[in-house]
């Protein structure tokens, strides 16, 4: 699925390139796709309403729209047994909504526009990026933030990305760094974040930062995609370049892998967005259609691939 600053939101077939279904979304841009665990479900995350769609439906109108953001929201994701949602806004705040009852159930106070928040597979801590530069852990146990860091100051976090086993988290910036950090458990439930890797990715910003799902293993990789209008495929072990995605003619704004890791999807302001092989590095499809960037995709990996 891809949506655009054109206010639409389109389905594709991966396979094929074919547009099967549009849904039109009037009321802002759309910043952020993300589908549930049981695929049912896609979250729309706008300015500042989060909206629901139902995945397997032709129905336009929403099943849930979830309201209490006062501006951009930049984040959205999922409990893994879809229980709740989280999100993150330029409001300078991390929610966690009930999916079975309206309205917010916890809110944390960033102090500054929140960019990115990724949920530890522990499920018990969201780790968010701020645009001033601060990374924070929010423990949903203690209900309270156990950490806080900034790996340059002033420098906005742009994009966090956690390993599927809970190993490792990267933080992308504005700089074009990656700050990677391995995870330790400390003596109480709390995560210890220890130093791991610096690295200079890109000269410009980068916008998406994301490490390869469970199925990719053995191989491990750190997807960067960038202002400069490529998207970096990083070896986690030991951080070196592996391929560099080129053919997108603006800047890229978002990624995502298929759950075997063997594709790579993208989306960016040059209106189109890609599926690309792991293998090759090439782009094997390119969907054309809508009428300004496009900035976020998600991919249903299901019996009728789809994607955005």
């Amino acid at each position: 699925m891809i949506p655009s600053y054109d206010h639409t939101i389109r389905f594709w077939d991966a396979k094929s390139g074919r547009c099967y279904r549009t849904i039109q979304y009037p009321d802002s841009q759309v910043n952020r796709l993300e589908i549930t665990p049981d695929k049912r479900y896609l979250a729309a995350a706008g300015n500042p309403h989060i909206k629901l769609f139902d995945v397997n439906s032709n129905s336009p109108h929403p099943v849930m729209s979830y309201d209490s953001h006062t501006a951009n929201v930049m984040a959205v994701g999922f409990q893994c047994d879809g229980n709740w949602m989280y999100s993150g806004s330029e409001d300078g705040t991390v929610k966690i909504w009930d999916l079975r009852a309206p309205g917010c159930q916890r809110e944390y106070e960033s102090r500054a526009a929140v960019n990115t928040v990724v949920l530890h597979p522990n499920q018990t801590e969201l780790i968010s990026g701020d645009q001033n530069g601060n990374i924070r852990v929010w423990d949903l146990t203690a209900n309270s933030c156990s950490c806080e860091l900034v790996p340059e100051v002033d420098t906005a976090v742009r994009s966090l990305t956690v390993m599927w086993d809970g190993s490792l988290v990267v933080a992308a910036n504005n700089h074009g760094t990656c700050y990677v950090w391995r995870l330790l458990r400390g003596n109480q439930t709390m995560t210890n974040f220890e130093p791991l890797h610096k690295l200079q990715a890109h000269n410009k910003y980068i916008l998406k930062c994301l490490l390869s799902p469970e199925f990719c293993d053995p191989h491990r990789y750190l997807a960067t995609a960038s202002a400069d209008h490529t998207v970096k495929i990083w070896n986690v072990d030991g951080f070196t370049l592996e391929k560099t995605l080129t053919g997108h003619q603006r800047w890229v704004w978002d990624c995502v892998f298929s759950v075997d890791g063997a594709y790579l999807i993208t989306a960016s302001s040059d209106m189109t967005a890609r599926l690309w092989s792991m293998a090759s590095g090439e782009a094997i499809r390119v969907y054309q259609g809508h009428h300004k960037a496009t900035v976020c995709c998600a991919l249903h990996d299901g019996a009728e691939p789809s994607s955005g």
